[in-house]
């Protein structure tokens, strides 16, 4: 199936870590430019040398996500160096894990800021020249927390479903203009992060990290964890313009682990 994403231009946030870079191969392996943005240097200049062994085009851009300040002179550069961004691929590192209650406001508006703003105020740089070509996939990457909320990730439960209004709504407003606005909410996928979950867990209980991944998997329906690769295929597809009507959902790469309907 060609997904006819050649020669597109792709902004991937958070393009360092597992999700992200699993996202930004899938986009360049379909043959579409690739920026890659991330606060870590050597996390996203691993991921340009990954891009660059299969042919593609990319670039990197270091990126403070917390700094809104940043974000007009990056997708400047975007466009200067690879075209205007056709493909936008919100993704946001997770926040500390925490309960609900007794948050210092500071850490909910230093997260809103990081996880929320950011993503709202790159998809309004990057709008108007999506609705001048008229076509345009905005892609919120966010977790399986925002359909059955994650015990001690309280932020992230939060701040992420926040996310699913913004992107519902923003859906709406953009169809009319060759835009679709999506969500993906991954489950349990083998990232760094669910290992660094896995462990504050068992740290947590007094339990062994081992104990714990085998009482997740048992949850998973297809019993076992996903691959970033797997993950990065389904945003590619929503990129694609074979999903020109899918937009205002959410879609769960989770292997059936989400409970409700």
């Amino acid at each position: 199936m060609d997904l006819g994403l050649q020669g597109k231009t792709a902004l991937v946030l958070a393009g360092g870590g597992g999700l992200g870079r699993a996202i930004a191969r899938a986009l360049a392996s379909e043959g579409a430019n690739v920026a890659v943005a991330g606060v870590r240097a050597e996390s996203i200049a691993a991921t340009q040398a990954a891009l660059a062994s299969m042919g593609g085009k990319s670039i990197s851009l270091l990126w403070d996500l917390a700094d809104l300040s940043q974000i007009d002179g990056h997708v400047t550069k975007v466009e200067r160096e690879l075209g205007p961004v056709d493909i936008l691929v919100n993704n946001t590192g997770g926040p500390p894990p925490t309960p609900a209650s007794g948050q210092d406001p500071a850490v909910w508006s230093k997260q809103f800021q990081s996880m929320v703003l950011s993503v709202i105020a790159t998809t309004d740089r990057v709008l108007p020249s999506m609705r001048a070509r008229h076509w345009g996939r905005v892609i919120t990457s966010t977790s399986s927390g925002v359909e059955a909320p994650i015990p001690n990730l309280a932020i992230s439960n939060t701040l992420r479903l926040s996310l699913v209004g913004w992107s519902k709504t923003l859906a709406r407003e953009v169809a009319k203009d060759g835009i679709t606005a999506n969500i993906v909410a991954p489950g349990r996928i083998a990232t760094d992060r669910i290992k660094f979950l896995d462990e504050a867990k068992a740290k947590r209980e007094g339990r062994s990290v081992e104990e714990v991944e085998a009482e997740n998997a048992t949850t998973i329906p297809i019993g076992r964890l996903g691959k970033p690769e797997e993950y990065g295929d389904v945003v590619a597809f929503l990129a694609s313009e074979r999903a020109a009507y899918i937009t205002g959902s959410v879609i769960r790469v989770d292997g059936g682990m989400i409970p409700s309907i």
